[in-house]
């Protein structure tokens, strides 16, 4: 038998191990910026770029895509070279992977600050850089499938499934969920509108989370927890029913998501139902990790790289019961919009996803560097310091949740709410806010003991890039199944096959949910009384998305009497035809915007955005200071209005021709309105008095940002009457 030699590529492995570390620190620490900003809410006070609403998503993306997905590439690039005996089969792809990943999250940190959004949950990055994934991400597949045709090992592992499974479907919804119209550089229009956008964005959020949170660190687990523990996995045939049921089941899942909201009601139980379901090959993923380790629990009390491991498939035994949990009705009713979500998500993000990229990295960085760890009382530092953050965190915002969902519901024995104005909710979860900060800034800690004690690991080591190894040639071999040979046997010698079946049975699930729901227009009735927005209101709805606003405000009544009774009538499926993006929000940090409009008058909003404290006392809302001062750009508006068009929004041609003089004219009532408050009109003179003495430009109200902003809000659920309803 021929025995060859060749090289690992260590290089590429320890650049996704760096970008990881550093990401890492980034995007916890402006997650933790956001945590204090509950408690001090004008802290970045005047700067744009550093709002709330803006900083938000920069933060689930660098959390998700940057430090998440530089572990991914780290530990798929590690485990696969080894799994399969082979070197990577290109160095130039794995080095376009690296450089094209870290470009498109530097172009991330600089979009999003900047308000460049398409609002879309963990899909907030705008055309041009959807683009640029999907580009890195086939080179990345492309690299994968390429070496394992080319592989010395004759039966694909357990883990290089996962891995196969997570590059076929990540593709598929980015892509379906990207589908949008540009009109400019950055900006577009999802070509999805209301109920079905909504149900593509969770069908992608909710998979996002399986097929890039969940799957690739499964195919993690099964590589570096055996290789940890010096143990053979617990089960082969319970990898293979784990493997095949989880990546079938999940992607059903979404509509979980989107429980009692305008989504038809087959859609969201037929999510339910699979969401009950998921629960099985999850546990059994669980328990064959945890059972890996039968017989050397005496190592796991000495190692810290195996305590990572186990707390992290704890956490995600706890976060795949949560999830079927959560998606029982009686229980999302009381968990949605709250921060029972936030607790959720923090339990899979904090201890699956990071503690098993901690583990990796404390046991990856001593083999790559042919040296031992610099400390491991540093590494339990770390472990019991990021342990006591995670509990920290979560627990208080369970608490939160179940106390907001209490609150909004409570009512007096008349049948008044007990909490009516929603304030009182927040004011009531501060201390829940104070734990959850110190609860982060322990686990930030922690990654920063970790950075130390790598650092210095590498420092000790030796720089060995190409690793040398040796693996017996692959024999060609029948591409029949051999006698003895069980069907799954051999699908795990053939690449293509595998990837196919698994390509089909994750279009399953997408097909039979979102098919129907895009073609079958009975499925959203239209209301008569529905109209598209006029341009002003158009441009207020793309500064209400630039300024992440949904990232606090929902806009889904639900048919709850406590939320009826609150914000009004419950939403309908065809009050949103003409909603692109759809902009539902999934978390309540303030009251429903569904039927604000009419609620307030026009000076209410202005003062409201300018100095939040001065309407709502106790609010933690950050101040929006510049939207009452900065000129608004509508010059796009024409090409705005045509985009729509060819989406589907029955804009006239005069529509579009009138466009400029429609808004200047709803601009100038608006402004009109506004000088009904004799504070305003004094202040307003008085600067327009002074720009003209000092030869300043002024820039007229009805030209300000806050004037478009404020034509859209009064607009929202102005639409229809209850009568609309019972027709």
């Amino acid at each position: 038998m021929e025995v060859q030699q060749f090289y690992y590529d260590n290089k590429i492995v320890k650049k996704f191990i760096y970008a990881t570390m550093f990401w890492g620190i980034v995007g916890m620490s402006v997650g933790l910026l956001l945590a204090f900003m509950f408690l001090f809410p004008n802290v970045t006070d005047g700067i744009s770029w550093l709002s709330f609403g803006r900083l938000r998503p920069l933060h689930t993306n660098a959390v998700i895509f940057a430090f998440v997905g530089n572990a991914i590439f780290a530990g798929v690039y590690y485990s696969t070279q080894r799994l399969l005996k082979a070197r990577m089969f290109s160095d130039g792809l794995s080095k376009f992977n690296f450089w094209g990943w870290q470009a498109i999250i530097v172009a991330a940190a600089i979009t999003l600050p900047l308000g460049y959004s398409t609002s879309k949950e963990y899909a907030e990055l705008e055309w041009p850089i959807d683009i640029a994934i999907a580009v890195v991400w086939v080179a990345f597949g492309w690299n994968l499938i390429g070496t394992m045709l080319r592989r010395r090992q004759r039966h694909l592992y357990v883990a290089i499934w996962f891995y196969l499974a997570t590059f076929v479907t990540v593709a598929v919804l980015h892509i379906f969920n990207s589908l949008e119209l540009p009109v400019s550089a950055l900006k577009s229009y999802s070509v999805y509108a209301g109920v079905q956008d909504a149900l593509v964005q969770w069908w992608y959020g909710h998979n996002a989370v399986a097929f890039f949170l969940t799957t690739p660190f499964l195919g993690l687990m099964y590589y570096f927890v055996p290789k940890a523990a010096n143990r053979p996995v617990y089960s082969y045939r319970l990898s293979i029913v784990h493997f095949w049921s989880l990546i079938f089941i999940y992607i059903w899942a979404g509509p979980h998501h989107l429980l009692y909201t305008a989504l038809p009601e087959w859609a969201q139980n037929l999510g339910v139902a699979f969401s009950i379901m998921l629960l099985a090959p999850s546990w059994g993923g669980m328990i064959n990790g945890l059972l890996t380790l039968r017989g050397a629990w005496d190592k796991v009390r000495t190692d810290p790289t195996l305590k990572f491991m186990v707390v992290a498939i704890t956490g995600y035994g706890m976060a795949t019961f949560e999830g079927p949990l959560l998606s029982l009705k009686n229980v999302n009713a009381i968990a949605h919009f709250s921060d029972w979500i936030i607790a959720h998500v923090h339990v899979g993000a904090l201890a699956w996803n990071g503690f098993l990229t901690f583990g990796m990295i404390y046991w990856m960085v001593p083999k790559m560097f042919k040296t031992k760890l610099h400390s491991i009382g540093l590494a339990n530092a770390h472990f019991w310091i990021g342990t006591l953050g995670i509990i920290l965190y979560t627990l208080p915002m369970y608490v939160a949740g179940f106390t907001q969902a209490l609150m909004w519901e409570e009512f007096n024995p008349d049948g008044t709410l007990v909490y009516g104005n929603f304030l009182e909710t927040v004011k009531e979860i501060i201390p829940m806010y104070w734990m959850r900060a110190i609860g982060g800034s322990m686990y930030i800690v922690g990654a920063f003991i970790m950075l130390y004690n790598i650092v210095k690991t590498i420092r000790s080591g030796e720089k060995v890039e190409d690793e040398l190894a040796e693996a017996a040639a692959l024999t060609r071999v029948s591409k029949r199944r051999t006698k003895g040979e069980t069907y799954h046997t051999w699908l795990e010698r053939k690449p293509v096959q595998l990837t196919i079946l698994a390509t089909v049975a994750i279009l399953i699930g997408g097909i039979v949910q979102i098919v129907p729901t895009i073609l079958v227009k009975s499925n959203i009735p239209t209301i008569t009384s529905v109209k598209p927005y006029t341009p002003l209101e158009l441009e207020g709805r793309d500064l209400y998305i630039r300024e992440g606003c949904v990232g606090c405000h929902s806009q889904m009544v639900r048919p709850f009497r406590g939320e009826v009774e609150r914000y009004g009538e419950y939403a309908k499926a065809g009050e949103f035809v003409y909603d692109h993006p759809f902009l539902w929000g999934s978390k309540r940090t303030g009251p429903d915007l569904l039927r604000i409009g009419g609620k307030y008058s026009d000076s209410w909003h202005l003062n409201h955005m300018y100095d939040p404290q001065s309407t709502s006392s106790g609010s933690i809302m950050p101040a929006y200071q510049w939207l009452v001062h900065d000129e608004h750009d509508r010059s796009n508006i024409k090409t705005k209005m045509e985009a729509m068009v060819t989406l589907g929004v029955p804009y006239t041609e005069e529509d579009i021709a009138n466009a400029v003089q429609t808004m200047d004219e709803q601009a100038t009532k608006i402004e009109k309105n506004l000088y009904s408050d004799p504070d305003f009109a004094k202040s307003y003179e008085a600067d327009k008095q002074n720009a003209k003495e000092n030869g300043l430009p002024f820039i007229e109200m009805k030209d300000r940002e806050i004037v478009s902003l404020i034509a859209y809000l009064q607009r929202l659920g102005t639409d229809i009457k209850i009568k609309d309803s019972e027709e």
